[in-house]
């Protein structure tokens, strides 16, 4: 049974929300007795097992403490050279949400894309490709996308697929930023190997977070050779954790039984009630599909100020007045309903 603060719940993030019960039933049973360090423990085995079941034989699953870390271990073996250079989205986490952590810690120049809706395609890669021996540019090597998206759209497998071709035709590898992966499995109805292993992905992190964990994430190596010397950049990049099997358990849990997708399905599910709960109402604007847990709505700023007087949200854009609401698995009908009769408040007369 999840416990009622008795304040309004948050949509601002779903890394506000609590830790899922049957994760943290994962973690009390892993607290007994003593285990190995640094992942030499049954729970971390049975943690790769279930990356092998998930992903697909030759994956290799590597827990690690948060997204950011996960997203700068993941391109880390990427780059080969120096001077390599990412393709991403202008709107892509490792642009505006991790501190330029890439080009601080990894060095690597980040080539921006501006896309209506977040997504890629394989024209944004073959535009920004340079000619060869061409030294007045940093040669893209690797192509990062974000499933789902910071606009909360989600890319088919087909679209993945097609990325991958395109990248790996011109020699470039293709990372998949899963923070809410779990949220687009639930919304494409599909196995999460579907859009990854399948769809030609190199690497990706896996989010726990957002889904119902604790503190625990995963690097996803699909092409194995990227993980020869992981260990290492792992214990040299601070996201080794010492008692890991707090951590792996975790994880398996989300894995088992696809807790992950039931979790998901439930968050997206009530971004789609919020959006349909408000979708009409004069003065306000869905700006993006709704295909995950998140919301982006565009409405007018004395609006916006009352709500925020008691709901906890974030301002994506505001000179547009554009909104980012997040719904999460322990958000209840209740809880949009409510926040669906104040939005009503705040606009009508």
């Amino acid at each position: 049974m999840l416990m009622d603060s008795g304040y309004p719940k948050s949509f601002a993030s779903d890394n506000h929300s609590g830790v899922h019960p049957a994760v943290l039933a994962a973690v009390t049973a892993a607290n007994v007795g003593d285990a190995s360090a640094y992942g030499d423990d049954d729970w971390t085995r049975a943690f790769e097992e279930h990356v092998r079941e998930t992903f697909g034989e030759h994956a290799l699953g590597f827990a690690v403490l948060n997204g950011s870390g996960a997203n700068m271990l993941a391109l880390e073996p990427t780059l080969r050279r120096r001077f390599d250079a990412i393709i991403c989205p202008e709107t892509a986490h490792i642009v505006t949400g991790e501190a330029g952590a890439t080009e601080r810690l990894l060095g690597a120049k980040l080539i921006t894309v501006p896309t209506p809706d977040g997504k890629l395609r394989p024209e944004d890669i073959k535009a920004r490709l340079h000619t060869p021996g061409d030294f007045n540019f940093p040669p893209p090597r690797v192509v990062s996308i974000s499933q789902v998206t910071e606009l909360g759209t989600c890319y088919t497998p087909g679209e993945v697929a097609a990325l991958a071709e395109t990248a790996h035709a011109h020699g470039l590898l293709l990372h998949m930023d899963g923070a809410r992966l779990a949220n687009a499995g639930a919304y494409l109805g599909c196995p999460l190997r579907a859009f990854t292993t399948d769809a030609g992905v190199d690497v990706l992190s896996f989010g726990g977070t957002k889904n119902g964990a604790l503190a625990a994430e995963a690097v996803i190596m699909l092409t194995p050779s990227l993980a020869a010397d992981f260990p290492i950049l792992r214990r040299q990049s601070l996201q080794l954790a010492s008692k890991m099997r707090f951590i792996s358990a975790q994880l398996s849990a989300l894995l088992t039984d696809d807790l992950w997708r039931t979790n998901a399905a439930h968050a997206n599910a009530m971004a789609l009630r919020l959006a349909e709960g408000v979708r009409d109402l004069p003065g306000l604007t869905i700006e993006y599909p709704v295909e995950s847990n998140a919301v982006f709505a565009a409405l007018p700023e004395q609006a916006i100020t009352t709500l925020r007087q008691k709901y906890a949200f974030h301002v994506w854009d505001h000179t547009t007045g554009v909104v980012r609401w997040m719904t999460a698995f322990d958000t209840t009908p209740e809880h949009v309903d409510d926040f669906i009769a104040d939005i009503h408040k705040a606009l009508l007369p």
